[in-house]
């Protein structure tokens, strides 16, 4: 199925939805507004036609001039082999979605790892805490604003650097 019959039948199934659609890019893909992500998610996975069954990438990018978080899924089908996808715009202010983590298992490192470095807080999640910071940690690193601070602990964050 191509990414233009995979939109249109998420597009007649959801409507208003689906925010918008880029058949265009690279990896073409479907905008879905937060509040059907779950919704439209599921049933990406379990329409037989569709079929995708594999989550394999997600991430997070920080448009600091747009004042968004764009959460981004990866998905393949291997009954079908094709792929889709899907990006999800969160404010970069209150950055909420829910999870897929029920959707798919994939999710559950995925989705700590934005929380973790983007600051996205995944409402459903089974075990949300950060993944590759330390609990104590303030800010979120791949935030675009984030000032990494000069110590943590009494030790520094300074390095030296290599090219000089």
């Amino acid at each position: 199925m191509s990414p233009t019959e995979v939109y249109q039948k998420v597009k007649d199934r959801f409507g208003d939805a689906i925010a918008s659609f880029d058949e265009k890019a690279l990896d073409p893909y479907i905008v879905v507004k937060p509040e059907a992500t779950v919704e439209v998610c599921r049933f990406l996975k379990e329409d037989s036609a569709l079929a995708f069954d594999c989550l394999s990438n997600m991430s997070g990018v920080d448009y600091l001039k747009e004042n968004k978080i764009q959460v981004v899924l990866h998905l393949y089908s291997y009954p079908h082999r094709h792929k889709m996808v899907v990006k999800v715009d969160v404010p970069r202010d209150n950055p909420v979605l829910p999870s897929v983590e029920g959707i798919w298992k994939a999710a559950n490192w995925h989705e700590r790892e934005i929380y973790d470095l983007l600051g996205v807080t995944f409402t459903g999640h089974p075990d949300l805490r950060r993944l590759l910071m330390p609990e104590d940690w303030v800010g979120h690193p791949l935030r675009k604003d984030f000032v990494e601070p000069e110590e943590y602990h009494g030790i520094s964050t300074r390095r030296e650097s290599l090219l000089k």
